[in-house]
């Protein structure tokens, strides 16, 4: 069986994954990156040095091997790729083809009525729903978005990014997490999508009704200036350590020292790996639901916690809650970690994806009931997801 991987460039969200069908299909597996990554994705330590890895192959160098390695491949995974061109003949071919998605109306399924923007979907999409083309869904939204125009029809499965993941032994993660002021983390580019205003107007209301804590807040972007003098001018200073941009590696090791993953990006963010990561590290999330990753990784109240539609103010109550009765809510950060070593990693998806092909291949497709490649429920991005 050969399996290629095709998409824009490999990162560490990707890496993980692709190692473990390497390890299960040595040289029968390759990953095609189009293009080089951007210079921002390296500054923020994304850049992996493709000459050390294997597997990976490079069309802007070898656009004749690529092309003949996606043609004769068994299965191809196509994700965003930047070049439909190379995508077309392969989906076309009745050889099975399986594409990963994030949301493709993020900005509002009202899109879907454009017929101009209908005519490219068509083209892109819904003339292969008859084919032997499959779609792994990097989202809870994303078969919502493919449903309302009638693509991938029954054919459409959870997916989503995984990074790392860490293994720790029993009591381990507890002993990093050490008594004391609760510490909050939150990761990511300083970006208005982010919102990581939110964590200074946070951070005031905890000061106010004399919590003790303190704030980690990892990345880089064109909001930090402004993010660093709204805490100064706050006179919480004391309360704030800011990394700048920072490594992954890195990221994880400040996670496991933190009781709290704060995610607040919105309905904009596609997937969102920091959830991942935060839950690995055993941290009690606290998501906004319009995340991708969030109604897939998430129960509220069992292994982290559900904020509805971006709202501020319910983000606070959750903390608040959770300062007042830390002791009752801990247990969340090891649901957590459990979510993700059991079953939202990459050895686990690289499992659930052989299975899948194998079975096709004999005609009996295996899905396994939860997790990844398991049937991908259409979820309105309307719903708030907390039940």
């Amino acid at each position: 069986m050969t399996i290629t991987f095709v998409s824009n460039y490999i990162n560490h969200h990707q890496l993980p994954f692709c190692d473990a069908l390497y390890e299960r299909l040595g040289k029968d597996f390759s990953f095609i990156q189009t293009i080089p990554m951007e210079t921002e994705r390296i500054a923020m330590g994304w850049g992996l040095d493709v000459t050390k890895i294997p597997y990976v192959r490079c069309l802007y160098e070898d656009e004749y091997e690529c092309r003949k390695k996606i043609a004769e491949s068994d299965v191809v995974l196509f994700g965003w790729t930047q070049r439909p061109d190379i995508e077309k003949d392969r989906l076309e071919s009745g050889k099975l083809t399986i594409r990963i998605s994030e949301r493709i109306y993020r900005e509002g399924q009202w899109k879907a009525v454009s017929p101009r923007g209908l005519i490219a979907k068509y083209n892109e999409h819904i003339k292969y729903r008859n084919k032997n083309v499959y779609l792994l869904c990097a989202g809870a939204y994303t078969a919502s978005d493919f449903h309302l125009i009638g693509a991938y029809p029954d054919k459409m499965f959870k997916w989503g990014y995984f990074p790392k993941t860490r293994i720790y032994t029993e009591g381990q993660l507890e002993k990093m997490k050490k008594e004391g002021p609760l510490q909050l983390v939150w990761a990511g580019r300083f970006i208005p999508l982010k919102h990581p205003e939110y964590v200074v107007r946070l951070a005031m209301t905890l000061k106010e009704r004399g919590y003790d804590f303190g704030i980690h807040m990892l990345g880089s972007g064109e909001m930090e200036q402004e993010i660093r003098q709204q805490a100064r001018q706050s006179g919480l200073s004391d309360r704030f350590t800011f990394y700048g941009y920072t490594e992954p590696e890195k990221v994880r090791d400040v996670m496991e020292r933190c009781h709290i993953h704060l995610f607040t990006s919105n309905h904009l963010e596609g997937w969102g790996a920091v959830v991942n990561e935060g839950m690995n590290s055993g941290c009690v999330e606290v998501a906004n639901s319009q995340v991708g990753a969030v109604p897939y990784l998430i129960e509220h109240g069992v292994n982290g916690l559900i904020f509805p539609n971006n709202s501020y103010q319910e983000m606070e109550k959750l903390v608040i809650d959770l300062f007042d009765n830390w002791e009752e809510r801990k247990q969340m950060g090891n649901a957590a970690y459990q979510t993700i070593v059991s079953e939202w990693n990459s050895e686990h998806a690289a499992a659930a994806l052989m299975n899948f092909v194998e079975g096709y291949m004999k005609g009996k497709m295996i899905l396994p009931g939860s997790g990844p490649l398991s049937p991908a429920p259409v979820i309105s991005p309307r719903r708030t997801h907390r039940s």
